[in-house]
């Protein structure tokens, strides 16, 4: 009976390991089939801090060798509250090859907004074209102060001007009672 358990336990371990090495060599290769079309974002640009309360400008750059890009897709992650429900902004039409311009995040809305002063939050930002492939993250830092002067621009002639749309996301902060209390665009 002893034998009996013990080559039963050995084969049990051996499918375990052959069930494991099969998953891990079927992720890879779908992560590389899934990453060989997939939208690139080139560049972005954006300033890290910003007075509470403005409409925070990133700046971005990206190409699809498929010209089937679908969203610009982006979370915030915020110290004590979480991370947001994903915002989805359509990609234009004539946009879907290549994009250069800026969404935005208004931090505006709501009648507490001072309430994010020396605040911070990172936004990330992916874009994802018909077929679900994603662009590798671009992670982007922001604090609020009390600054006054304008929010810098990205260097002359770099980005277009164009507004590619807002990033729906809803910013939260912990009000003194530790409840969340909302700002800006709602989802």
């Amino acid at each position: 009976m002893g034998w009996y358990l013990k080559g039963e336990m050995e084969d049990k371990k051996m499918n375990t390991k052959k069930t494991f090495i099969f998953i891990a060599m079927a992720t890879l290769i779908w992560v590389g089939a899934a990453h060989a079309g997939a939208p690139v974002i080139t560049s972005h640009f954006a300033v890290s801090d910003l007075r509470a309360g403005d409409a925070w400008k990133v700046y971005l750059k990206a190409t699809d060798p498929d010209g089937d890009m679908k969203y610009i897709v982006a979370t915030v992650k915020q110290a004590g509250v979480g991370v947001s429900p994903v915002s989805l902004t359509r990609i234009r039409e004539e946009n879907r090859k290549e994009l250069s311009g800026y969404v935005y995040l208004n931090t505006m809305a709501g009648s507490n907004y001072q309430s994010l002063t020396f605040f911070s939050l990172t936004l990330t930002i992916w874009v994802q074209d018909r077929a679900g492939n994603f662009s590798e993250p671009v992670e982007l830092p922001l604090t609020f102060g009390n600054r006054i002067e304008a929010q810098a621009t990205p260097p002359s002639g770099t980005y277009q001007e164009q507004d590619l749309g807002p990033v729906m996301i809803f910013l939260r902060t912990m009000s003194a009672q530790n409840e969340a209390v909302g700002l800006g665009i709602l989802p």
